[in-house]
């Protein structure tokens, strides 16, 4: 095989992919002083997500609205410590309401399902977090 080839074949198979590398990030809510609850607005594209953390005590009541742009834009709802979303938004909606069981650090990921984040779609969106109790 000639050099060239080889070079051409080895950069066609380490070169870019199509969907790239996804830019996970984790955001920690934090609420103003005396404030119950505090809203973000981002976005994200293709296959990006984003994790929000935020701490809550067990028998506090956390709310979570969320408005995407994109239809198929969600949230997933992780409890402290846990890898099984209790709430699942492509499933249920976009508004969660729950009496918290335990203590700890829950997560709220916003993502685009696999055919949005394919083809590369963007999500603008707004979410608010709000704990009681």
């Amino acid at each position: 095989m000639k050099a060239g080839t080889s070079l051409l074949i080895a950069a066609l198979l380490l070169g870019p992919s199509q969907s790239g590398f996804a830019a996970d990030r984790a955001e920690t809510v934090k609420f103003n002083s005396g404030a119950s609850s505090a809203e973000k607005k981002s976005s994200i594209k293709g296959y990006d997500s984003v994790d929000y953390r935020i701490a809550a005590r067990a028998g506090q009541i956390m709310q979570v609205l969320f408005s995407p742009s994109n239809r198929s834009c969600y949230m997933n709802v992780l409890p402290p410590g846990g890898d099984t979303a209790i709430f699942n938004g492509s499933v249920s909606g976009n508004e969660f309401s729950r009496n918290l069981t335990a203590t700890g650090t829950y997560r709220v990921q916003v993502y685009l399902m696999r055919n949005a984040a394919r083809r590369g779609e963007t999500c603008n969106f707004a979410i608010s977090f709000e704990i009681t109790g």
